[in-house]
């Protein structure tokens, strides 16, 4: 609708129709007019759940749920109303346990009920092209609905999914699709970072779609190579897997090589490696290196047997404190211990500052006939068709340009990202591993050096076992409270308004950590036993810190 305010003309939405004012009726204006269509009822309340959940503005999800362009009030026929299921508390969930390797388009086919829409969310929006292709060729009416649509197309595609009876597939802002006939939700490498977003308010398209298909009475199912502790607790006994040898056959060859046991003056640039990295560029293949080191990240490792240190309570990578010498520090935990070395006694330990840009050079030296090339992580940042090398962060498994096969992806020090002094830093390491299979396929090779060939995440993947991850993080998560025990958020601010916002929150009863500074701001991070409990402390909080200039809230965020 166009509504007037003041001397302003501006947009706005209907949220409900014959409610009595709260001022005078004398004072109220007209409506200007009917701009266009905009989100239906069930997305305008879903709106309003997703801003209390996350601690935003209804605003922001008003216009995630809305069209980009002006598309007509009337002329889209009405999809068939499907029933409410008022009563429900939460989803039917069935978790899909499927090998990184195994072709999904069949799957995801088999998943799609016959009537109504389903909504297939993926974090991978640039590579939808084969499973579109697959269910159209099925008989199946898609629908494309993502962010890298432009303006007008995407318009297009809100209008017809309008209509229903189709099957909407995209990104996060698929999650928001105008279907009317909700029958299946389906999330494609669930857990995936690039389904939440990363700005405030956090909002994360696998709860969206929670809270949709459980107001709808529709199924939800989880698809996984690798499932997070919170689809496993979600799914419950809904677990469903290949046969064995099905599965198998689905994961890539796997090396593992221990730094513990290599030569110390090989560094990185292994033996083992430098066999493999030979073999496959030999074959005509190409290599991808991956070594996962931003800002200051550092592992403190023993001089005599190679260990890296790693604290008792939670297994993350300890680091020394600046104010103490001779002590170590968790960054996860908190815990503390004496900077000594758990495995051998040993008080020799030294820091390790891998860096890819480094490790590019190292890696040109051992095969200066091949084209070696340092991937940035800037997404405009150009890539050469012709590399045959390349070696960056995480960024280059998303950015290896079409050309020969890819046969060897190499993470240089797994430890980066093994042991990251972050709560659900397993969960993320495994998902690096399964987008190397994805590279490297059934022929290729995924090598992975590492000083912990006994993490859980390699275990997984040495055995092929993926619920490994998931019950190795369950009694950790617990103690700490993390989800899916408990819920957390992040709230940040300078130190007035961020003062206002903690003090409401511990008189809520939720417990807060911190707050401590990050970059020229401060941190702290608040933990509740009950999502709906902590959103409404955190909307009080919000409210508190206002008048003094506000805070940031992050809800559940992916990296803490």
């Amino acid at each position: 609708m166009r509504v007037g305010l003041g001397t302003r003309r501006l947009r706005g939405w209907v949220e409900a129709t014959g409610v009595s004012p709260e001022v005078p009726p004398e004072r109220l204006g007209p409506l200007l007019g009917i701009v266009g269509a905009g989100p239906p009822a069930e997305l305008v309340d879903l709106a309003a759940w997703a801003a209390h959940r996350w601690c935003g503005p209804v605003v922001t999800f008003l216009r995630v749920a809305s069209p980009p362009r002006v598309v007509p009030l009337h002329g889209a026929p009405a999809g068939p109303a499907r029933s409410s299921a008022a009563g429900r508390t939460g989803p039917q969930v069935e978790l899909v346990v499927w090998p990184p390797v195994a072709d999904r388009r069949a799957l995801v086919a088999s998943l799609l009920p016959g009537e109504g829409s389903t909504i297939v969310v993926t974090p991978d929006v640039g590579r939808l092209g084969a499973l579109v292709r697959f269910l159209r060729r099925a008989g199946r009416r898609v629908i494309e609905y993502h962010g890298l649509l432009d303006g007008a197309r995407r318009a297009e595609a809100w209008a017809a999914a309008r209509a229903g009876r189709c099957v909407v597939v995209g990104g996060r802002l698929a999650a928001w699709a105008p279907v009317p006939d909700l029958a299946a939700a389906v999330v494609l490498d669930e857990g995936d970072e690039a389904l939440a977003d990363e700005r405030a308010p956090t909002w994360d398209a696998t709860d969206v779609l929670a809270a949709r298909a459980g107001r709808s009475g529709a199924p939800l199912r989880l698809v996984a190579a690798v499932p997070t502790l919170r689809a496993v607790t979600a799914a419950g006994s809904e677990i469903r897997r290949l046969p064995p040898e099905q599965e198998r056959a689905g994961w890539p060859a796997l090396e593992v090589v221990d730094l513990r046991t290599t030569d110390p003056a090989e560094g990185l640039m292994t033996a083992r490696f430098g066999a493999a990295l030979a073999a496959a560029l030999d074959g005509g293949a190409r290599a991808v290196c991956l070594l996962n080191r931003t800002g200051g990240a550092r592992l403190l490792v023993c001089a005599r047997c190679g260990a890296v240190a790693r604290c008792d309570a939670c297994g993350a990578a300890l680091a020394e404190e600046p104010d103490t010498p001779g002590r170590l520090t968790c960054p996860r935990c908190g815990a503390g211990t004496p900077a000594f070395c758990t495995r051998c006694a040993d008080t020799r330990l030294r820091r390790r500052r891998p860096g890819a840009r480094r490790a590019a050079l190292a890696v040109a030296a051992l095969v200066p006939r091949h084209r070696v090339t340092a991937v940035e992580g800037r997404p405009g940042a150009p890539v050469p068709a012709d590399a045959e090398v390349l070696v960056g962060t995480e960024a280059v498994l998303h950015r290896v340009p079409p050309g020969p096969p890819v046969g060897l992806v190499a993470h240089l020090d797994a430890d980066v990202d093994l042991l990251a002094p972050r709560a659900y830093a397993a969960e993320e390491a495994a998902r690096l591993l399964v987008r190397s299979a994805r590279l490297v396929g059934t022929r290729g090779v995924v090598l992975v050096q590492t000083r912990v060939p006994d993490h859980p995440v390699v275990e997984a993947f040495r055995h092929r076992d993926p619920m490994v991850v998931a019950d190795s993080e369950a009694p950790a998560r617990r103690v700490l409270g993390y989800p899916p025990f408990g819920a957390v958020a992040e709230v940040s601010g300078t130190s007035g308004p961020l003062a206002a916002a903690l003090a409401v929150l511990r008189a809520a009863g939720t417990a807060v950590d911190g707050p401590a500074p990050a970059g020229g701001r401060e941190v702290a991070l608040v933990r509740s036993s009950d999502p709906d409990r902590l959103a409404d402390a955190l909307a009080a909080a919000a409210g508190a810190a206002r008048p003094h200039g506000g805070v940031r809230v992050a809800v559940d965020p992916k990296r803490i």
